[in-house]
């Protein structure tokens, strides 16, 4: 029997202040092939999942805060309980506008790796409105500079 413990799984720290924790796929202990599974903690006032698109659909599911959700031209809030579907290819962002850290979960399909996180830590993420479709009307901005030293500074010290 193979376990992943969330507990367990340090995570990675990324520039748009957040931590995602694999729980099935990438460095986790367990490993599909028609999904991935993960943990992702937003840091309040803005933590944030920039603006992106992937070839796999996606769901996150908030398990406690409240986000701003950018899907395509939409935007909308979430809060705790709630999922929302991500289309292939569809540009999205999701953005803590709570006070509070935000937890949540992604699944995707088929498994894999995913560009933006590697456009992420390198600074190339396509930056909305140039390199990529615009944000809806009144979204908060893409993070595209914050370092990852300026995310959770207790864990990266």
């Amino acid at each position: 029997m193979i376990i992943a413990d969330l507990s367990e799984i340090e995570g990675r720290i990324y520039p748009a202040r957040r931590r995602t924790q694999n729980i099935v796929g990438g460095v986790s202990p367990i490993q599909a092939t028609a999904f991935a599974l993960g943990h992702v903690t937003l840091e309040p006032r803005g933590g944030q999942v920039p603006w992106h698109n992937q070839e796999q659909e996606e769901v996150y599911f908030i398990l406690d805060g409240t986000a701003e959700m950018c899907l395509g031209e939409e935007r909308q809030t979430l809060t705790t309980g709630q999922t929302v579907f991500i289309p292939p290819g569809v540009f999205h962002q999701l953005t803590n506008i709570g006070d509070t850290p935000l937890r949540m979960l992604y699944a995707y399909g088929p498994a894999g790796d995913v560009a933006h996180w590697r456009q992420e830590l390198s600074g190339t993420l396509p930056k909305a409105g140039e390199d990529a479709p615009p944000l809806p009307a009144g979204a908060r901005p893409q993070h595209t500079e914050i370092t990852p030293s300026e995310a959770f500074p207790e864990e990266t010290q």
